[in-house]
């Protein structure tokens, strides 16, 4: 019998030593492609798939976008692992649901974010009751529970004065929020935004599961967190907002009279996604 996908999903986590390189696809040509390059597991990006349907990000506008889109993907030659915002609501059963219909359509993990779109968080205990609805579920679904204490725009945590705006009282307020997470279940965590190699370092040293963080590239590299002991290293909206700037530049140097270079798949290249 073979291995329930978010089985083999968790089992990718610092396989043979080396952390997750999950690239954050938008569409079912992006996530083939990335897929045909050797990766095992894609995820997807919510800033992609709600840009590309001419929707908010993080406002809980893609549900039937990002389902949609797992239905295309799921069960097909890589593990799926679909960023699901805020998990579509603030209710935990409602959120438990959309985590039911991801799954059903083959996603192997999830992630949900405890972050607003006011740039605060929601109650710790909020999240932490998501997550617990979501693994009562669908308890073999991976969810990676993020949290951005470290993209806060005020830095003042839950908008209750705990977060902090300095770097310790933001430490603390990230370790209270995941081990709330941990122990609601969560299989990993996720901490976009936290690129200080010391600050990682501590911060694994609390944490029994897995720790994803954001490549950024302005960041460590991929050894350099690697060699940190990071689990998992995402690539978020990178490859969308990389994609949307080449085609602008490129319309740009047509215009311009200038030749265009680089990688271009060709038209035969592109049918053959599917």
């Amino acid at each position: 019998m073979s291995p329930h996908p978010s089985t083999s999903f968790a089992a990718l986590h610092r396989a043979d030593g080396a952390p997750l390189l999950l690239p954050n696809a938008w569409d079912h040509a992006s996530a083939t492609a990335l897929a045909a390059q050797g990766f095992a597991a894609v995820g997807t990006t919510s800033l992609g798939v709600a840009a590309a349907a001419g929707l908010p990000d993080g406002h809980a506008a893609t549900r039937n976008a990002s389902l949609t889109l797992a239905r295309l993907l799921g069960g097909g030659p890589f593990l799926l692992s679909v960023d699901a915002e805020n998990g579509f609501s603030d209710d935990p059963e409602e959120v438990a649901e959309a985590a039911r219909e991801l799954a059903a359509a083959g996603a192997a993990g999830i992630n949900l974010e405890d972050g607003r779109p006011d740039g605060t968080l929601a109650p710790a205990e909020l999240h932490a009751a998501k997550i617990t609805a979501v693994k009562e579920a669908v308890p073999d679904l991976f969810v990676n529970a993020r949290t951005d204490t470290h993209w806060l725009r005020d830095g003042e945590g839950d908008g209750n004065g705990d977060g902090g705006g300095d770097g310790g009282g933001r430490a603390r307020e990230t370790i209270r929020r995941l081990d709330a997470y941990r122990q609601a279940g969560a299989d990993g965590v996720f901490v976009p935004g936290l690129s200080d190699p010391p600050c990682i370092t501590a911060l694994l040293k609390t944490l029994d599961v897995p720790l994803n963080i954001l490549y950024t590239l302005a960041g460590p590299t991929v050894p350099a967190l690697a060699d940190l002991g990071v689990s998992r290293i995402s690539l978020g909206s990178l490859l969308y907002r990389r994609a949307l700037g080449a085609a602008l530049e490129t319309a740009a140097l047509i215009r311009a009279g200038e030749p265009v270079e680089g990688a271009t798949p060709t038209y035969d290249d592109v049918q053959a996604l599917r």
